[in-house]
């Protein structure tokens, strides 16, 4: 490392950010900026530790410890420190394709596993990598760079998440033809609509989705495949279709009074609000034309809508709700139920839109102030963490919003249709008959908030089954994807040496449909001898090395909607390594990393 004492030499600083009291008063970003010279210091302290943790990637105690995209941290904090900040941002852009994204809204695990946390604190990484790209933006190295060649492969990817934009952009590199599908009126997933602007503002979003779109990947709006289009026409056009729809069917609090009004899934609530903020600031692509320049079913998907919901619209369903009821907080009391980043966000957007009062009720038992003898380093802390949102509340209403061991009992209405407030019912948590622990409630600590507006922010239980069942995929015990050895399968059947025996390039179209760049290459089995690395691994020949693989014939998934709820930068290692075996899938071998 450049400076051997940086760690010693200087001490942890993160940017400043605006005043709480004033960044409510706004839906923009609120951490300021910080000068080369400090960054530079702060990049200083990353440490010759011989044996980085920081950017191990491997899930410990049930978390990840160190960065899921097996970011290459020390390289490119030396580079900073060097002042080589464009060779910095290569070294960022090597593993990780969206650094302006994780940069803004990864909890860091890297942080967590960073040596010199062990006995002092961790080294600012997540600032440094939000700095090295932004940097890169300002100076106008980032630019759209388009493959040389074409394959004449075709690729659909459903979902335009983390993990759906990481696979296009990785396959859109190796020179396949990518359409990605997506059901909302924008594309990014949740990016776009699961994460308010002032966490990641949507402009920064949609920089990256036109970088993507001037690198020749085509983008399609307001269309769900298998209602809006049939899944069978998406297979029939393409060579492989990627499931990247994420983990979007939301837990239940199944409680008496749970038909009320105004008792919402956080992320409806945190989806309603940017549509609004988004409709009121006249953001970009403001209209509700389907986004496409596909030839292909996505372009009648322009021309045609099923007779679902009458016909209407994503854009029209939402209008029509918000015709008849706004869905905000302004002026009333909430109760936000569950913790995590989802939590957090619901309680700094009810702030921003001007409530009454925001609680926020927690099961677990509040985390200790510092790790505990179970959670020793490089695993993730579980220490309490005061986030944004937090902050905020206890700056307006003078404390911290969060009930730790409280548990929502039922939902009370004075006319029966709308909820008027949450009984609560303090818990403890004991062992249960098995062992485990159970909550248990404590007699006589009953307790009612007031709440007009009651949001669940309970996480997800896995992705929607819809599209699932239609390509009868196999799903594993929590209603996930499987996937992962089905390549044998595949190959068993013998569909591979029908393949090769055909030169087919597509779900039953000819090469020729392909166009040029695919005439005379034929598709080689799961395992061929001229892949280069193996696929699972140098030398593996064996196909259930497919880590991707679904059980249906050319059909991968990536993200959420395979490994269930998860981080970002898990979403976008997860559309990377699907998207190499999709290429190995397409051509026998990948150059793709």
């Amino acid at each position: 490392m450049g400076k051997a004492t940086g760690f010693l030499d200087y001490s942890r600083v993160t940017p400043s950010e605006d005043g709480a009291l004033e960044r409510i008063e706004h839906w923009n970003e609120f951490a300021e900026k910080m000068d080369g010279e400090h960054l530079r210091q702060q990049a200083a302290r990353c440490m010759d530790c011989g044996t980085p943790y920081c950017h191990a990637g491997r899930i410990l105690s049930g978390m990840a410890a160190g960065c899921p995209l097996n970011n290459l941290i020390p390289e490119w904090n030396d580079l900073v420190f060097r002042g080589d900040w464009r060779n910095a941002l290569d070294r960022l852009h090597k593993r990780n394709n969206f650094p302006e994204f994780t940069g803004r809204v990864c909890p860091a695990p890297c942080e967590g596993s960073c040596t010199g946390g062990l006995i002092g604190s961790p080294v600012t990484i997540k600032s440094l990598e939000k700095s090295i790209v932004d940097r890169g933006f300002e100076e106008g190295w980032i630019v759209p760079e388009p493959p040389l060649r074409r394959t004449g492969r075709k690729v659909a990817v459903i979902g335009s998440g983390p993990a759906g934009l990481a696979c296009a952009a990785q396959l859109n590199k190796a020179g396949h033809t990518v359409t990605v599908y997506e059901r909302a009126d924008r594309i990014g997933g949740l990016l776009t609509y699961g994460i308010p602007n002032m966490k990641l503002e949507k402009k920064t979003v949609q920089r990256r989705v036109d970088l993507l779109e001037a690198e020749g990947i085509v983008f399609v709006t307001n269309t769900e495949v298998g209602r809006d289009i049939p899944v069978w026409q998406v297979r029939a056009h393409h060579d492989a279709i990627v499931l990247a729809g994420g983990a979007t069917a939301a837990r239940e609090l199944t409680i008496e009074g749970r038909g009320l009004d105004g008792i919402h899934q956080a992320m409806d609530y945190l989806t309603a609000s940017t549509k609004k903020m988004l409709s009121d600031s006249g953001s970009y692509a403001d209209s509700g034309e389907k986004r496409t320049n596909d030839d292909g079913p996505a372009k009648q998907a322009t021309r045609r809508t099923l007779d679902l919901n009458n016909g209407a619209t994503n854009r029209e369903r939402y209008s029509a709700f918000t015709a008849k009821k706004e869905l905000s907080a302004a002026g009333r009391d909430v109760v936000v139920i569950g913790g995590g980043d989802t939590g957090t966000d619901c309680v700094a957007t009810a702030l921003r839109q001007g409530c009454r009062s925001v609680v926020q009720l927690e099961i677990m038992p509040e985390p200790p102030s510092a790790r505990p003898a179970d959670n020793p380093w490089p695993e993730y802390p579980r220490v309490k963490k005061t986030d944004y949102g937090q902050r905020e509340a206890e700056a307006v209403q003078g404390q911290d919003p969060r009930r730790y061991m409280t548990s929502a009992k039922r939902f009370l209405s004075e006319t029966g249709e709308s909820v008027c407030g949450v009984q609560t019912v303090r818990i403890e948590w004991r062992s249960g008959p098995d062992g485990r622990p159970m909550p248990y409630e404590v007699p006589g600590s009953e307790e009612v908030f007031p709440a007009q507006l009651v949001l669940l922010a309970l996480g997800f239980t896995g992705p929607e089954q819809l599209l699932l069942q239609q390509l009868e995929l196999e799903s594993d015990a929590r209603s996930n994807v499987h996937t992962g050895g089905h390549g044998r399968e595949w190959a068993s059947r013998g569909e591979a040496a029908a393949w090769r025996a055909r030169g087919a390039t597509s779900f039953g179209a000819s090469s020729a449909e392909a166009g040029g760049a695919g005439r005379g290459v034929t598709r080689l089995p799961f395992g061929a001898s001229s892949s280069p690395a193996g696929l699972g691994g140098p030398g593996s020949s064996d196909p259930v090395a497919f880590l991707y693989a679904t059980s249906a014939e050319g059909i991968f998934a990536a993200g959420d909607m395979r490994r269930g709820q998860s981080l970002v930068a898990w979403a976008i290692r997860e559309g990377r390594e699907a998207a190499r075996e999709v290429d190995r899938y397409l051509t026998g071998g990948t150059g793709l990393h």
